[in-house]
């Protein structure tokens, strides 16, 4: 399994949050509440971490995230358009300068031919509602497809943030 070194890229995360006096929080599907538990790893991560969710069912991510259910239907949990509503209804939520989303098919079950294991969308919400989302396709197991996730999702916030 490769090895990622999660604490360091969070402690770098937390830093640039704290030197641009950014907030962020997150709503994580596949990856179960890890995108938050290493940034909380920290102390003091509470000055820039405002919460999270972990809306694993549709019905959660329509109820609690404000997902369309015509999203769900026509593009599926796993998908760009879902990713980008997570996002946004998460930092709508919390009130926060970014959100990150992550959806995905971390394995080993649940894939399609159109969706194949690893298959993840990560949302990133920031200031002025701009909403992106990137697409991976991790070939790990599944602690490692998650751990690519989260790796992926804060650096790709880390270079979203000023300075």
């Amino acid at each position: 399994m490769m090895h990622i070194d999660l604490l360091a890229l969070s402690q770098q995360v937390g830093a640039a949050l704290k030197a641009g006096g950014s907030t962020v929080c997150a709503a994580e599907s596949c990856t179960g509440g890890l995108v938050l538990s290493t940034l909380t790893d920290l102390a003091g991560s509470s000055a820039y971490v405002l919460g999270g969710l972990v809306p694993y069912s549709n019905e959660a991510k329509m109820r609690l995230l404000g997902v369309r259910e015509t999203t769900l239907l026509e593009h599926g949990a796993v998908s760009q358009p879902t990713a980008a509503e997570m996002a946004r209804g998460a930092q709508t939520i919390f009130d926060s300068d970014f959100a990150l989303s992550v959806t995905g098919i971390a394995g080993p079950g649940g894939a399609t031919v159109d969706k194949p294991v690893g298959l993840t969308y990560i949302g990133l919400a920031g200031p002025g509602g701009i909403v992106k989302v990137e697409r991976y396709i991790w070939s790990g197991g599944r602690i490692e497809n998650k751990q690519r996730s989260v790796a992926a999702a804060l650096q790709w916030l880390l270079s979203e943030l000023p300075g």
